[in-house]
């Protein structure tokens, strides 16, 4: 039983274990992990995530408490590398962020004018993240702006 807890210790030390902090930045597609993973925290009732650090997710997370979904979002540098810690908002106990999907992956990514972004928004009972030439924005706010961009995901 010593040597199994033993082991198990040197393998979360050595950055095996999925969810040290030391893998938290071998992502395919950063964007997909930070949404999963705030989703899932959200399921499960966490308070706060740990997110990996970008300054696109930095951007994200700062789109996503002003429109209500985190409380905060701020950078932590505790273990010698940068992430993000997020709190997630609730009300009466249950989380804002009820689910999201994923539009733009890195095998087939997303770009719409600022005409069609109103149809993928299904008229407002979703609110689409949208990186453009001048930042990270909702749907919304490209719409309004008139700028298109690469969709990013869907949050409801």
């Amino acid at each position: 039983m010593v040597y199994a807890d033993f082991a198990l210790e040197n393998w979360r030390l050595k950055g095996n274990c999925p969810g040290s902090p030391s893998r938290l930045g071998s992502f395919n597609h950063m964007i997909s992990d930070l949404v999963i993973r705030i989703k899932n925290a959200a399921l499960a009732r966490r308070r706060k995530v740990i997110l990996s650090y970008s300054k696109l997710n930095l951007e994200v997370g700062r789109v996503l408490v002003k429109n209500g979904f985190l409380e905060d979002i701020k950078e932590d540098a505790k273990t010698g590398k940068k992430n993000l810690l997020a709190t997630i908002k609730y009300e009466k106990r249950v989380p804002v962020m009820m689910g999201t999907t994923i539009i733009s992956k890195p095998s087939l990514r997303s770009f719409e004018k600022s005409k069609h972004i109103f149809n993928l928004e299904r008229k407002g009972k979703r609110i689409l993240i949208v990186s453009t030439s001048q930042g990270v924005m909702t749907g919304r706010e490209a719409r309004e702006k008139g700028i298109g961009g690469e969709v990013l995901f869907a949050i409801w």
